[in-house]
């Protein structure tokens, strides 16, 4: 996705770190970069919106807790997958 304008950080570099954005998990560097990315891009700012709404209506509708051990097995199928990357 782009908007048509350039940008410090490019549209499609800001996306691919939204979660982690709207999830707090990026560096304070990386953080500023995406906040002003969105502050000056109303596409991309828009797609951050609904994915905060989609994340809040999940987590208010969806209460059930998952299965003992699957947050392992989630972890150990992405470690393999970017060890597998990292031998490509």
């Amino acid at each position: 996705m782009s908007c048509g304008n350039p940008h410090e950080t490019d549209c499609g570099d800001a996306l691919d770190k939204l979660y982690e954005f709207i999830d707090g998990e990026l560096t304070p560097d990386v953080k500023h970069q995406i906040s002003h990315h969105l502050e000056e891009c109303a596409p991309c700012l828009d797609q951050a919106d609904i994915e905060r709404a989609i994340k809040a209506l999940v987590s208010r509708t969806c209460t059930d807790q998952a299965p003992g051990g699957l947050r392992e097995r989630i972890l150990s199928r992405l470690d393999e997958a970017r060890h597998s990357v990292s031998e490509a």
